[in-house]
């Protein structure tokens, strides 16, 4: 797997290929032209390559903080003034972001390099030496990153510019939602007969057919949303057209969590497109105009510090991972309460309660009263004080509201039940992980049609809601299989086999469950269910409007 990563992106990261920052008034050239490159039709992975060097940018880290912290998923609150980044995180929680949040800003330029660089490969793509007919399946495959790329605009900030053509730095004004929908509709319909059926591992980590299948699925069935009108039976037909292929199944219940180790990879059989990581590639995106990352560090955020490398010999080094965890993520109560089947093998992605070391003993660590609680008054604060490590599931800002601060010591720092779906990765010597993270997999499509049905599609090929639902539940769970099914059900069923994968802001807003209240959150403004338009943005394109409600 990862040596499919290595040979669409390091020769093209040695190279430097040409590559476009997506300011409207900047210009980057390189001695890499299109005269002189490609040479030939072999090189052809070199030119797609930047695509995917970008796409990997933002998804694993900000992209994921963007659609997880705006939730009831996940919370990520200050530590005694750790994490706590400009209010970013405080805002996300609270609905209450601006243009110039870090999320907002970083999301929007991430995305809008994607298509700056598809427009760019797809402009070298077309004068190339070579016939068309060796091209399209090249050109397919980029126009589907990009769609996906206006895909995440179009959910995240409503009408936004569309701009295909490289070098074309005249502004461009926001596109209504509806017309940006029918532009990536038009777009994966027009692709769809070049994009390669292979699920091969050399076709891993870029878009197929069923990849485009897949999206258009997830267009559709929040169709009614964007645009006004359903879609559901175009939702069922792009989702038969996965099911049908059969190239795809569900991953048994013995190895679901699989799917989500370091170990992952073309063997997932769950996985219609995925993001491919690698320790090994660089961890950034060409020069320092792009600050994207490219990595996927889950384990930092995600392992409570007493359960990585605390210290040198300290013997609390539980999940072999050679760094300190950060720690500071977890999700809330009310959200775990959706986990409530012992026969379910998804509740176990959760670290809870008690914690124990693998031979079985408790996980004990050893600080301080005062380092223990930070309210302790008593005289001898710096007595040592020894403690088995136990996560609550509550989180209290008996530090700081303002400052959304849970407070700096052992009770602060192991408030809230943490995610270890994607499981550390104890082979890196980083914080960088290996573990690729999926943007589809097999479960959506079947979790999809049983709701675009009971949404008023028509069911076909034998398949009603309920049973979709139930096949699904066979690989997850011991409990007796469903005989009834609602709207409701299949969202609670969406939160417990997609937690942590980035959709549940998605599933929320088209439930009508974004404007409740949860943890500290009271925001009901329905405006928010969409970012404002960033700050930087309205200033290098002065034909932008912001957002209603910003």
């Amino acid at each position: 797997m990862k040596k499919i990563l290595r040979y669409f992106l390091f020769p093209v990261l040695m190279a430097t290929l040409v590559t476009s920052c997506h300011k409207l008034n900047e210009a980057v050239t390189s001695e890499l032209t299109p005269g002189a490159f490609p040479a030939d039709t072999t090189q052809y992975p070199n030119v797609v390559g930047p695509v995917y060097v970008v796409l990997r940018g933002n998804y694993a880290v900000e992209y994921f903080f963007q659609q997880t912290y705006s939730t009831d998923e996940g919370i990520m609150p200050a530590r005694g003034g750790n994490w706590f980044d400009g209010a970013q995180n405080q805002q996300m929680h609270y609905h209450s972001w601006n243009a110039d949040n870090g999320y907002v800003n970083g999301n929007w330029t991430w995305c809008s390099t994607i298509i700056g660089v598809a427009n760019q490969t797809l402009s070298i793509l077309k004068t190339a030496a070579g016939s068309d007919a060796t091209k399209r399946p090249w050109i397919a495959e980029v126009k589907m990153a990009r769609a996906l790329a206006y895909f995440f605009l179009m959910d995240n900030y409503g009408n936004v510019p569309i701009d295909t053509a490289y070098g074309d730095f005249t502004p461009k004004a926001n596109t209504p939602r509806a017309q940006v929908f029918s532009f990536i509709e038009s777009e994966i319909k027009a692709a769809l007969p070049d994009l390669n059926t292979s699920v091969s591992a050399s076709q891993y980590g870029r878009p197929n057919r069923y990849m485009a299948y897949a999206l258009l699925a997830k267009m559709y069935l929040n169709a009614e949303y964007y645009t006004g009108t359903g879609r559901y039976n175009d939702c069922i037909a792009a989702c038969d057209n996965v099911i049908g292929s059969g190239l795809y199944d569900l991953q048994p219940m013995s190895s679901y969590f699989s799917q989500f180790a370091p170990t992952n990879g073309p063997s997932c059989k769950e996985f219609i497109f995925a993001i491919p990581y690698d320790p090994a590639m660089t961890s950034t995106f060409g020069t320092s105009s792009w600050p994207f990352r490219c990595v996927n560090i889950h384990s930092r955020y995600d392992v409570p510090r007493s359960m990585g490398k605390v210290a040198a010999g300290a013997g609390y080094n539980f999940f072999s991972i050679p760094f300190t965890p950060g720690a500071p993520a977890s999700t809330l109560a009310s959200f775990y309460a959706y986990f409530n089947d012992p026969g379910d093998v998804r509740d176990k992605q959760w670290l809870t309660g008690l914690q124990y070391k693998r031979d079985g003993t408790p996980l004990m660590v050893t600080t301080t009263k005062s380092g223990y609680d930070f309210t302790y008054a008593g005289a001898d604060g710096s007595a040592a004080f020894t403690y088995q490590v136990n996560l609550t599931p509550d989180i209290t800002l008996r530090y700081s509201a303002p400052q959304f601060d849970v407070g700096n010591d052992e009770i602060g720092w192991n408030m809230g039940y943490r995610n270890i779906k994607f499981y550390p990765d104890s082979t890196s010597t980083s914080r960088n992980q290996n573990n690729d993270i999926p943007v589809f997999r097999y479960s959506d499509i079947l979790l999809m049609k049983a709701e675009a049905i009971l949404r008023g599609g028509t069911a076909t090929n034998g398949q009603t809601p309920l049973s979709l639902a139930n096949q699904l539940r066979a690989q997850r769970t011991s409990t007796a299989p469903w005989t009834n099914i609602t709207l409701d059900s299949v969202y609670n069923e969406r939160i417990r086999e997609f937690a942590w994968e980035g959709w549940h802001r998605n599933d929320m807003i088209r439930y009508g469950k974004y404007e409740s209240a949860w943890g500290f959150k009271t925001d009901a403004d329905p405006n928010h269910r969409i970012f404002p338009i960033p700050t930087t943005a309205l200033t290098q394109n002065p034909a932008l409007k912001q957002n209603p409600g910003y």
